[in-house]
């Protein structure tokens, strides 16, 4: 097949550290071009890939909000793709909302994967009535719980996230801190994971991206808590020490508070043998085997499920990390990975859909 993978330009491709859409984006390319297919990678210049790469900017732009208020460069990137949509079989649209108005004046199949929530609560009212607009275009789902918000997409499949586990590589030593990872805001619950290491005792590593318009969030909220010694903040780092933090931690805490529609943190940590805690939101269900790679807990201001733990809140994450460090097994949590969310497994998924809307 001949297929276009449309990034965002933000972040290159793959991106030199904080980037998930774009790590997907870089794993998922390279997989089909390794099946053979002829694949188009529309991205910056500075991304790196053995697809044909095509880029109307020589280097990423940069993944400030800032710059996201800019419409006018994404979309000189995005119609570069759309100008050329008659040398495709398909066009497959990871660059959100914009590329599905240019979607919509061509013939040739397009499906958009959108790396997101649809949650009425943190999606802009503007995207949500796009979405609507263009509901009858396909649409694959990153996970089921995805689609609660907006049941009504034209929904082709549901295709989990995968990491290459070669790179993700496995260590049963059990580590001896916490760790928090991702990027600073405050639905993704930096502050519940630092009262948590508080409470018990137990240092907490915070790796994270700050995006310049999460800077007072960070400097008002999270950066008081940090003292250098119990709670240290590595900033953002490059995948190899990631990987290394994923790899000789304790557990990851994963407190969040909205909708997630993935979270690859989850599987990154898991992969790596350490158990992950987390809060009963969005996808965290999906991809958490409560008990058996971690604990699920349910949050004081989310839905209420039926989980091991019966604490709620910090409460909660405190207990689940004691009970992590005596009843969970590392090569579950890397079994668990193996089994549901690999590299292979996400280009098969995705493979399918393309032959699907095709009808080959």
């Amino acid at each position: 097949m001949r297929i276009a993978q449309l990034a965002p330009p933000w972040l290159s491709v793959p991106p030199s550290a904080y980037g998930g859409t774009e790590i997907i984006v870089h794993y998922l390319t390279e997989g089909l071009v390794k099946r053979g297919h002829e694949v188009t990678l529309f991205a910056s210049g500075d991304s790196k890939t053995t697809a044909k790469l095509s880029y109307v900017f020589k280097t990423e732009l940069g993944n400030s909000g800032a710059n996201k208020k800019d419409a006018l460069h994404p979309l000189l990137h995005y119609i570069e793709c759309f100008d050329r949509a008659g040398e495709f079989d398909i066009i497959h649209n990871h660059a959100q909302y914009y590329a599905m108005f240019l979607a919509h004046l061509v013939k040739n199949p397009v499906v958009h994967t959108i790396h997101g929530s649809f949650s009425p609560e943190y999606t802009p009212e503007e995207k949500i009535h796009t979405l609507k607009r263009f509901k009858d275009h396909n649409f694959i789902s990153i996970s089921n719980s995805q689609r609660n918000d907006l049941p009504d997409l034209n929904y082709i499949a549901t295709v989990y996230n995968g990491l290459d586990t070669e790179e993700y590589g496995f260590s049963p030593e059990k580590g001896k801190y916490l760790l928090w990872m991702g990027r600073i805001t405050s639905k993704k619950g930096p502050v519940d994971a630092i009262h948590t290491a508080r409470r018990l005792n137990i240092e907490l590593k915070i790796v994270a991206a700050i995006d310049p318009s999460e800077e007072e969030y960070f400097m008002k909220q999270v950066k008081p808590l940090i003292d250098g010694k119990l709670v240290t903040f590595l900033g953002e780092v490059e995948k190899t020490e990631k990987i290394f933090f994923y790899k000789n931690a304790l557990a990851t805490l994963f407190p969040i508070s909205w909708e997630e529609p993935f979270g690859l943190v989850m599987i990154e940590s898991l992969s790596c043998g350490t158990p992950v805690i987390a809060y009963n939101h969005g996808s965290v269900p999906e991809i958490i085997k409560d008990g058996v790679t971690g604990f699920i807990i349910n949050s004081k201001d989310g839905k209420a499920g039926n989980y091991q733990i019966k604490e709620t809140g910090i409460d909660g994450l405190v207990e689940g990390v004691k009970r992590a460090m005596t009843s969970i097994n590392r090569k579950d949590c890397r079994q668990h990975v193996l089994n549901n969310f690999t590299l292979q497994q996400m280009v098969d998924g995705y493979e399918a859909v393309y032959k699907k809307i095709l009808g080959v």
